[in-house]
């Protein structure tokens, strides 16, 4: 009888390890199962983050050409005229200036022109500016007294650089038609050793820009 109770608790002790064995081993599949199922999400989410970086990067604009400044033909083909005349190197305006900037600078909104160009320095050491207003038949007048009014206020103000001086009281206001410039160009003329040196070089730029802009109307027929 002791025997037979011996043999069965051996039976019963063997059936226990052998259950564990198999929980053991049901829960190692369940871990690794887990553990499978989160790095399947993981390269799922790595997959939509690079295919997001990718559609991000093809939404970015491209870089406008250095130099595209929105003119019209007409206005870029003027401006590019002068440019030639006086050499790129003493051309020196460098800041496209819009609409918004027209009418705040000079006093020129929207309902006094058909097209223009505008081009200012970008730093105060430098004052070189070149306008070009093609008026309204019934503004030119209006565009005139405008362009030269700020003409006088820049030529009165008397905290301009002292080799600034020359350029301002160079600059000047010329009807051509109905398209109204403003020059105040000279370059390189700010090195001149004297004042009179430098007002009669910024002249002589002036005179230039607006016989090349005067001679570019005339052959297309637009100066009349």
């Amino acid at each position: 009888m002791k025997k037979k109770m011996m043999c069965l608790c051996a039976g019963v002790l063997v059936f226990s390890l052998a259950a564990c064995g198999k929980g053991g081993e049901e829960e190692s599949g369940s871990q690794d199962s887990a553990i499978s199922s989160e790095a399947s999400d993981s390269a799922e989410e790595s997959t939509v983050e690079n295919s997001s970086a990718e559609d991000s990067s093809e939404e970015v604009p491209a870089v406008p050409e250095e130099g595209m400044q929105g003119w019209s033909e007409e206005m870029e083909g003027l401006k590019q005229a002068v440019v030639e005349a006086l050499g790129a190197d003493n051309y020196w305006p460098d800041m496209a200036m819009d609409a918004e900037m027209l009418e705040v600078f000079f006093g020129i909104s929207s309902d006094m022109y058909e097209d223009f160009m505008a081009e200012s320095p970008m730093v105060s050491t430098n004052v070189d500016t070149l306008v070009i207003v093609k008026a309204k038949e019934d503004t030119v007048e209006a565009v005139e007294t405008a362009l030269n009014g700020y003409r006088e206020a820049k030529v009165n103000d008397t905290m301009q650089y002292p080799m600034n001086i020359g350029k301002i009281q160079a600059s000047q206001v010329e009807k051509i038609g109905n398209y109204v410039i403003f020059v105040q160009l000279g370059g390189f003329a700010v090195e001149a050793d004297e004042e009179a040196e430098a007002l009669a070089q910024c002249q002589e730029a002036n005179q230039l820009a607006l016989d090349t802009i005067r001679s570019r109307l005339e052959e297309g027929g637009s100066g009349n």
